[in-house]
């Protein structure tokens, strides 16, 4: 019976790290080639290059870093899908910049269409594990008071102004932090209903409030 011939596990990640220190040397152009060619390791290679990078640009554009992470994620998706397509006559920097732009652009486009997600997006730094909104921090600079204080008199003012079934659900959700099982005991509706009420009232909620954010 014929021998098969089998590397070491320290040879393998000797001839991986031979590789990449290969790779390391390389433009992107070549990077890209040897993508195309079946080298496992250069796509990882080109997110190494690009990933804070990316990361530091979209974050910058649309001012959430959390939402910023999900986007970069998408455009080495699209990278890795689309590659093959790729002019490698042009630069591949310019390529992949211009993918996170415009997912950048399409983000704060959405946002301003629907200004419940800035509500949302402001919420993410107020919350603590599920806790109720923080409208108030010590620590915050005057200017970053002011705004809370703002937006908690402009939240108020649109809550208050929901119908009372959609207002109770509104508040338990995104004030009090209640999960959709905890509404649906408070309330004594099921959860179809706390969820068809809880989509009416931030629709209405998105649609009182954007005067007050403009």
């Amino acid at each position: 019976m014929r021998a098969v011939l089998k590397l070491k596990p320290q040879a393998v990640e000797s001839e991986r790290a031979t590789s990449r220190q290969t790779l390391q040397e390389l433009d992107d152009a070549h990077v890209v080639k040897r993508h195309l060619e079946g080298e496992p390791q250069a796509f990882g290679m080109l997110v190494d290059r690009y990933q804070m990078r990316l990361l530091n640009f979209v974050n910058r554009t649309i001012g959430d870093r959390e939402r910023a992470e999900d986007l970069v994620q998408e455009v080495f998706i699209r990278v890795f899908r689309h590659l093959h397509r790729f002019d490698q006559t042009k630069k591949f920097s310019t390529w992949i910049y211009t993918i996170a732009s415009n997912l950048a652009k399409n983000e704060l486009r959405n946002r301003s269409r629907n200004p419940l997600v800035l509500f949302q997006t402001i919420k993410k730094n107020w919350e603590a594990d599920h806790r109720p909104l923080q409208f108030e921090d010590i620590t915050a600079r005057p200017d970053d008071l002011y705004r809370k204080r703002f937006l908690k008199d402009a939240v108020e003012q649109s809550v208050s102004q929901l119908p009372e079934h959609h207002r109770e659900v509104f508040v338990l959700r995104e004030l009090e932090g209640k999960s959709y099982a905890e509404i649906s005991e408070i309330t004594g509706c099921n959860l179809g209903t706390v969820k068809s009420r809880l989509n009416r009232a931030r629709n209405s909620f998105a649609q009182l409030i954007e005067p007050l954010l403009k």
